[in-house]
């Protein structure tokens, strides 16, 4: 499968917010809260115009996307990652993560930092990412993670 990765444009939006929202409810551990928060799922059309969404595209068809903020310590926060499930365990999820690892040090940014939910703590832990600590949201538990922006030779993606 032949995957091309480039910036989101802002007509998009609406395709990638549905494609979130298939996601998400693709997780038994989401669907509950997301049919009593249905509002919770959305992109600022900010993240657009400062170029933070990346889509993954297979012969023209968005299978997935990642959002990538600045934040105020230099640092880099993947904001969202997301893959359309019928392309789950194809590995576009890892390579977003990848791409967004090897391209935020253009900015300045030395680590990249995520708030994992309890479904995706294996899948960022299988990719480098350390936890550092736990938030409390108020959607449950939230594990604070990070990992180096210049992924080293033993880096598994």
């Amino acid at each position: 499968m032949q995957i091309t990765l480039r910036a989101a444009e802002l007509d998009e939006r609406e395709s990638l917010i549905a494609l979130q929202r298939r996601a998400s409810l693709a997780n038994a551990g989401d669907r509950q809260i997301l049919e009593k928060h249905p509002d919770i799922i959305g992109i600022p059309i900010e993240q657009f115009k400062t170029k933070a969404v990346t889509v993954a595209a297979w012969h023209d068809q968005i299978v997935g996307f990642s959002i990538v903020l600045q934040r105020d310590d230099g640092d880099a926060q993947l904001d969202g990652l997301f893959v359309d499930p019928p392309y789950w365990r194809q590995g576009i999820g890892r390579l977003l993560l990848k791409y967004a690892l090897e391209h935020t040090p253009q900015s300045g940014a030395t680590k990249l930092h995520v708030l994992a939910n309890p479904h995706a703590l294996a899948f960022y832990q299988s990719t480098g990412f350390l936890q550092t600590g736990i938030e409390q949201t108020e959607f449950g538990p939230g594990y604070l993670m990070q990992c180096p922006t210049r992924p080293s030779t033993s880096n598994p993606l």
